[in-house]
């Protein structure tokens, strides 16, 4: 005890406790401190909101707030997700150049960076959709036949059932979903733009949103063959019931003409 007690009082015993103390102290923050890429990623995602709410005060804020809280001109953009920015600013659908009663495609005005900016702001909102991997989009490998069955049951009534569009009420349409790039597509499931539902993965699931990309991708193909004859601009039964009136029933009625003609120059001869 009395050597135990001698060292505790030697002038060096409270520099090996700090030492001591330092080294475990310096352990514990290696084993537990963030990785190095863990906080870039987390300063480069600070960085992009900080950005997309520079974007967003300029371009947006007008009609859906300076907050996202939304006006009597644009709705809510909390919750609505990274997914939803990527596609209406990447359709050019917004901003919008005018309120109506749906607003069109056109050129988009912002680069692909800065659509990912405002999405990471509007993100970072509320949670929501967020923006899909080329993986999770990708036609390749998805069935075809499956995802037609799927879009003639879900998609059709409004898109046509190969995609072509169509008229809805009070000035509304359903927009062509030729040349629509994929991802736009997966993400319009996603987030239910304008009058479209929402197909959440909870309702279709991920294969089967990629199953419905690639039907549309095989339909849209110029080199796709179409046994069933002329496609008449394959847009459903107005263009096939108008040629059937004009061609089929006119060619029953000069037929009918003909028919009686022929009757009467018979009576008379």
């Amino acid at each position: 005890m009395k050597k135990l007690s001698a060292r505790r009082r030697h002038p060096l015993a409270a520099l090996v406790v700090l030492l001591f103390a330092l080294a475990a102290t310096g352990g514990l923050y290696a084993a537990l401190a963030p990785a190095p890429k863990a906080q870039a990623d987390d300063s480069a995602q600070s960085l992009a909101i900080t950005q997309g709410k520079k974007l967003y005060s300029v371009g947006c804020a007008t009609c859906h707030g300076t907050s996202g809280q939304g006006s009597t001109d644009g709705p809510s953009l909390v919750g609505v997700g990274s997914a939803a920015v990527d596609f209406q600013v990447g359709t050019g659908r917004m901003p919008a150049q005018q309120p109506g009663a749906q607003i069109p495609k056109k050129k988009n005005i912002y680069t692909q960076a800065q659509i990912d900016q405002l999405a990471a702001y509007i993100a970072s909102l509320g949670p929501g959709p967020v923006v899909p991997t080329k993986d999770q989009y990708s036609p390749a490998g998805a069935d075809a036949a499956k995802g037609g069955e799927l879009f003639r049951t879900n998609c059709s009534q409004c898109h046509n059932f190969v995609g072509r569009g169509g008229a809805l009420t009070d000035g509304k349409f359903a927009p062509s979903l030729k040349g629509v790039d994929p991802k736009h597509v997966y993400e319009a499931m996603q987030t239910g733009p304008q009058n479209m539902p929402s197909f959440p993965d909870t309702t279709m699931p991920q294969d089967a949103k990629a199953d419905i990309i690639a039907y549309l991708h095989e339909v849209d193909s110029s080199s796709s063959p179409n046994p069933g004859g002329f496609t008449l601009g394959t847009i459903g039964p107005v263009s096939e019931g108008l040629f059937a009136w004009v061609f089929g029933l006119g060619a029953m009625i000069a037929i009918a003409v003909w028919m009686a003609a022929r009757t009467s120059k018979a009576k008379k001869s």
